[in-house]
């Protein structure tokens, strides 16, 4: 049986992933950080695990609650927005909460999944954003969350030659109708998730170290 880890699980697209491997007869492992996020997991019939990624302490135990695991797919999803443009210098609080739950929490997930993703010759994605893309930015608004993405992005970048065995992507989801994305996304949460599936199905050893669209297109960095 193949198994999931998805991080960041309990609500939009990490949900979705859970639910649709599930549905596959994958196992799926998934993380939440509070009880009803756990218990929304449980009663999916996922194996849920307590996770904090803004949490240093939190995410540090990812390494022993995964102990002896072999990863097919692994996915971050964990993330949050901010939505002030450029010219409006952010708080310390709100740069603290996009930083650390959208680069030191993947930075921190990463050396504690990635050997287990290569002992299954695997793939690891980390949900990044077009946002990110500093060939493709024309915008100064969500400032701030564009810059983690952008930050995000060369975690991936630096860890494929770190994990040579494991297939390590940055995925843009697509305009998505999550809390985040807003109810005027082109995509439902079950499309993006269901491209998001796919791709990374058919992912060769090419694509490792690449920023790909949900549909398996790439996206300039």
């Amino acid at each position: 049986m193949h198994t999931a880890l998805v991080i960041g699980a309990s609500r939009g697209i990490g949900l979705e992933l859970v639910r649709q491997y599930l549905a596959e007869g994958w196992r799926v492992i998934a993380t939440a950080r509070d009880e009803a996020g756990l218990a929304l997991l449980k009663s999916l019939g996922a194996q849920a695990l307590r996770v904090d990624v803004a949490s240093p302490m939190s995410v540090s135990g990812l390494d022993w609650m995964l102990d002896g695991e072999k990863i097919d797919v692994a996915l971050y999803v964990a993330g949050v927005i901010d939505h002030a443009s450029i010219d409006a210098a952010p708080t310390q609080q709100a740069f603290d909460r996009v930083m650390h739950t959208n680069v030191m929490g993947a930075m921190m997930a990463l050396p504690q999944i990635a050997t287990k993703v290569e002992d299954a010759n695997g793939v690891l994605a980390f949900v990044s954003s077009v946002m990110g893309s500093l060939q493709g930015t024309r915008s100064s608004d969500a400032a701030l969350y564009r810059i983690s993405k952008a930050a995000l992005n060369m975690v991936v970048r630096t860890a494929q030659p770190a994990y040579p065995k494991a297939r390590i992507v940055a995925l843009h989801p697509g305009w998505v109708q999550t809390d985040m994305g807003g109810a005027n996304a082109t995509l439902t949460v079950e499309q993006s998730v269901t491209g998001i599936r796919h791709t990374l199905a058919h992912l060769t050893p090419e694509h490792a170290g690449q920023f790909l669209s949900f549909d398996g297109s790439t996206i300039a960095w």
